[in-house]
């Protein structure tokens, strides 16, 4: 395995599950020591540490609610503090309530915004100050701000503003060196996903894309290893669509 990232160090947020988890994975594997973060699940968080440790890699979990601004606060000072270095972000954390617009409460948009929208601008905006030069931000966006879905309207408009400030972020820190970039994911196979699906609307899903199937974390975690390599140097601001075609 390529240790092309030995020496740098990767915050990862909601790395304890599903594509954060294989990100995770990857960039330990990669030579980087990561600092992913979790909110619930504990027992998935210290295994993943225990598995990336057994392998021979740097990993460290930090139970953080990304919708609270000091929770980002104590995530990064935590980093800091043991690591004295931030090369790459991946603001991978997430959520989805599944709704039509008339039956949205104030608390689910609030959510919603709170963790995809805020909790990525401040992670962003530490990462802005912190991150040594010629690093890396990626940001997890979504195929569902190209594919108009019914119940998707909050969740779409989460991804819309990532995609956007990702896009004035990369011009902001460009003359440091440091990308940044989106990753939109199609229909990946994760909890989230499948979350309010029946089997039958996930086969119609995969039926859509050119390729047959449904995405896996692993596809998207090839794409972030892909990013992070020194030839993609000239990429920076852009919206990689990961998706088997789902959606141009």
């Amino acid at each position: 395995m390529d240790k092309n990232l030995a020496g740098k160090t990767a915050v990862v947020t909601g790395g304890s599950r599903g594509i954060g988890r294989a990100i995770a994975g990857r960039l330990a594997e990669r030579g980087a020591s990561v600092v992913f973060t979790y909110l619930q699940d504990e027992k998935s968080a210290t295994e993943l540490v225990a598995t990336i440790t057994a392998n021979g890699g740097s990993a460290t979990a930090i139970c953080a609610d990304i919708a609270v601004p000091g929770d980002i606060d104590h995530l990064f000072e935590s980093v800091m503090a043991s690591h004295g270095r931030l090369d790459i972000l991946i603001n991978n954390a997430g959520i989805a309530i599944y709704k039509f617009f008339a039956e949205f409460t104030e608390e689910d948009v609030n959510r919603i915004f709170d963790v995809n929208i805020k909790g990525v601008f401040h992670c962003c905006r530490h990462a802005a100050r912190l991150m040594e030069d010629n690093g890396a931000i990626i940001n997890i966006g979504s195929t569902v701000t190209r594919v108009m879905l019914p119940k998707y309207g909050a969740y779409a408009a989460s991804k819309g503003a990532v995609e956007q400030m990702s896009k004035v972020l990369a011009k902001e820190l460009g003359g440091r060196g440091i990308r940044v970039n989106t990753i939109s994911p199609g229909p990946i196979d994760t909890e989230l996903f499948r979350a309010g699906k029946t089997s039958e609307q996930i086969e119609g899903l995969a039926a859509q894309a050119p390729l047959g199937r449904i995405g896996t974390v692993d596809d998207v975690a090839d794409v972030v290893t892909l990013l992070l390599d020194e030839r993609a140097g000239w990429v920076t601001g852009q919206n990689i669509l990961v998706n088997g075609g789902f959606a141009a």
